[in-house]
């Protein structure tokens, strides 16, 4: 059975949870070290939606940062969606600030300004079809490099893209009722499992 992690320092983490429970997937919360140490058989990861900032800063604190970072790099699938994919990017627009830096992606934090905070829309997501969107003060990728395919765009701005096993989404899917993006990540967790076989 896959077994996807969930990192529950804050945020959106038991709406994922809710979303994976009705797809039959087991999901294990991880809220420090041991809780990571303890499921090292993990076939994904999710970073939720949340304050990157605030995240960055309890990955360093709980001690979470490099065995994240590690199994990342080595080909953990991941799913980072709104602070998440702040937390994948390797460049955060007009800051200097590095989280896991595992996406070859520029992201712009609050994207969106004060009066476009929080939106709903539908739009087209390659390989799905039409889905509803949630942003709440969402970044947008402003820039990919080549090996990262783009995957959604509203009005122009890209809000979700994959590289490999990384996939990221400016938007909150697990808030919208509609399972098909955590459907698309399982489908990439079952690729890798397939790959190692």
């Amino acid at each position: 059975m896959t077994k996807i992690g969930i990192l529950a320092l804050q945020g959106a983490f038991t709406e994922h949870e809710q979303v994976l429970k009705k797809l039959g997937v087991e999901t294990v919360q991880i809220r420090n070290r041991q809780d990571w140490e303890a499921h090292t058989d993990l076939d994904g990861l999710i970073l939720p939606g949340g304050e990157s900032t605030v995240m960055g800063k309890l990955l360093h604190d709980l001690d979470l940062f490099e065995p994240i970072k590690t199994k990342i790099n080595a080909g953990l699938p991941v799913f980072g969606t709104c602070a998440g994919l702040i937390l994948l990017a390797k460049t955060i627009v007009g800051d200097q600030t590095k989280h896991l830096a595992s996406m070859d992606i520029n992201v712009a934090r609050n994207a969106y300004g004060r009066q476009l905070g929080s939106f709903v829309t539908d739009a087209d997501f390659k390989g799905i079809g039409e889905i509803p969107m949630v942003f709440i003060r969402g970044p947008i990728i402003e820039a990919v490099r080549p090996e990262v395919e783009i995957l959604a765009k509203v009005n122009g701005a890209i809000v979700a893209a994959r590289e490999k096993q990384i996939l990221v989404t400016s938007f909150h899917p697990e808030l919208t009722g509609d399972e098909r993006v955590h459907a698309y990540f399982l489908e990439m967790v079952t690729q890798v499992k397939q790959d190692k076989l």
